[in-house]
């Protein structure tokens, strides 16, 4: 169920100020506040969902293309992809997801290095 008093909802409605870098009718991007790499900047849709999951089943077409467009344009924006640039999108607990809003990061600016947690996951 999503919980509509969520950090990203409040950012959403103007209650919680933030850094844009973007925004249309769908989406709204803004820097991270505490980044992980020299670019660091979330992306979420304006609709109510919660995961990926739930932005995948329920999001219309036209949502669901806008998301995506406007993440290409805002790592072309950001001057990342030339140089390379990594997405992450948590998914529940068990990937640590902290906002239950769905969202992906754009990260770049920096070699990344490998997969996130990669070695961990070999173990």
């Amino acid at each position: 169920m999503y919980d509509s008093n969520n950090i990203f909802a409040k950012i959403l409605r103007g209650e919680i100020p933030c850094k844009k870098v973007f925004e249309n009718e769908a989406v709204l991007a803004f820097h991270d506040i505490a980044p992980a790499a020299p670019v660091h900047v979330l992306v979420v849709p304006k609709g109510a969902y919660v995961s990926f999951d739930d932005f995948s089943a329920k999001a219309p077409p036209v949502e669901l293309h806008a998301f995506w467009e406007a993440v290409g344009k805002i790592a072309r924006d950001l001057g990342v992809d030339k140089s390379g640039y990594r997405l992450i999108a948590n998914h529940g607990k068990d990937a640590a997801q902290a906002v239950p809003h769905f969202h992906v990061h754009i990260l770049g600016g920096t070699a990344l290095g490998g997969l996130v947690a990669g070695d961990r996951l070999a173990r």
